[in-house]
């Protein structure tokens, strides 16, 4: 099974990556955990496909109960959150207990940040069941609610104990959503492995499924080096958030119902790899080899109408900024990334 384990000086734990781990997660979870308690939050669209069976999986062996939000961006909201915690204090759970994120990005950010701040702190686990959030969105960390303002701007770093990656659940993923999650794996090939960009741009759809299990690695192995040397997003880590800048303006000003996460990311890696080849800091033609790897996935790269002084305001509010400056991620070429600092003024230059 392949096994990666995040390093932290105060919290260490395992990235577990096997085809069919569905089928023995409670025993996965023995390994880690004594208790009996353990809360499940998930949404409708995964419970309906797999609430049933992971029930059975650990029913004989933990009292369970399963917290079910509704699917989309939307729920990573202050009043969802809410539920959650009210919905986790009727349950009894305490600090010894045990919660589980089960379902995409949007279920692990919610569900990580009502677990960092009920009670002060309670243990939970990650069980990603889309692209994104097995090679992205469940290492790291970063939990994280949304604000009317700006996305993920109530948020907090809290790891889990563990996380347990089933590739086979991807097989029941909508195609759109699966794109959605190779536009975070393309973000890995620019920021930081050439190979792995190429690779994708000459897989046939078979063999992009035949190496998933290699990908996915690839980019948890990309994340935890880089998380290892910048826990808390002061330096490195922000070259993770390439086109994500960008990207959340995009999903605010459509209200997360035009574009997924990774469409608005897409967009985002593209329109700045542009804008640094027309500024010479880019390599020319970067931008051309974006292009085509997004279409080859069903990606959008064209930025959509939206006013300038709208995007300048949202970015303002972006985390990676500092003071009267901003942190733009760029790339020089394909797998060789690095963090601009723009002063606020300037910033028009890149929109």
């Amino acid at each position: 099974m392949p096994t990666l384990n995040i390093n932290l000086p105060e919290k260490k734990y395992p990235i577990l990556i096997k085809k069919g781990m569905l089928n023995h997660i409670g025993e996965e979870i023995k390994k880690i955990y004594k208790n009996k308690k353990i809360a499940i939050v998930t949404d409708n669209n995964v419970e309906k496909i797999y609430g049933q069976r992971i029930k059975e999986q650990l029913r004989n062996d933990f009292e369970i109960k399963m917290i079910v939000v509704e699917p989309g961006e939307k729920s990573k909201s202050i009043s969802v959150l809410q539920n959650v915690y009210e919905e986790l204090l009727d349950f009894e759970i305490t600090r010894g207990d045990l919660i589980m994120a089960f379902g995409g990005g949007v279920v692990g950010d919610l569900t990580g940040f009502a677990a960092a701040t009920l009670l002060r702190g309670i243990p939970f686990i990650q069980v990603p069941t889309s692209l994104l959030a097995q090679i992205d969105s469940s290492v790291g960390g970063k939990v994280a609610v949304n604000l009317p303002k700006g996305k993920n701007l109530v948020g907090n770093f809290y790891h889990p104990k563990a996380v347990f990656i089933d590739p086979e659940l991807l097989k029941t993923l909508d195609n759109r959503f699966f794109c959605d999650g190779m536009a975070e794996i393309i973000k890995y090939g620019c920021i930081r492995d050439q190979n792995l960009f190429d690779d994708l741009l000459n897989y046939t759809k078979e063999e992009l499924f035949e190496h998933l299990e290699k990908i996915i690695y690839t980019c948890c192995h990309i994340k935890k080096s880089i998380v290892e040397r910048d826990e808390l997003d002061t330096g490195e880590r922000m070259l993770l958030n390439f086109g994500h800048t960008l990207g959340h303006a995009v999903e605010k000003h459509y209200r997360y119902e035009k574009y997924t996460h990774g469409e608005a990311v897409a967009i985002g890696m593209y329109h700045i790899t542009k804008k640094g080849e027309a500024m010479g800091i880019t390599e020319k033609g970067t931008k051309n080899f974006i292009k085509e790897i997004l279409c080859k996935y069903d990606l959008p790269y064209e930025m959509p109408p939206m006013d300038q002084e709208e995007i300048i305001k949202t970015i303002g509010l972006d985390k990676k900024n500092k003071g009267q400056y901003m942190n733009m991620v760029l790339i020089k070429k394909i797998g060789e990334s690095f963090i601009e600092k723009i002063h606020r003024k300037d910033i028009e230059v890149l929109i």
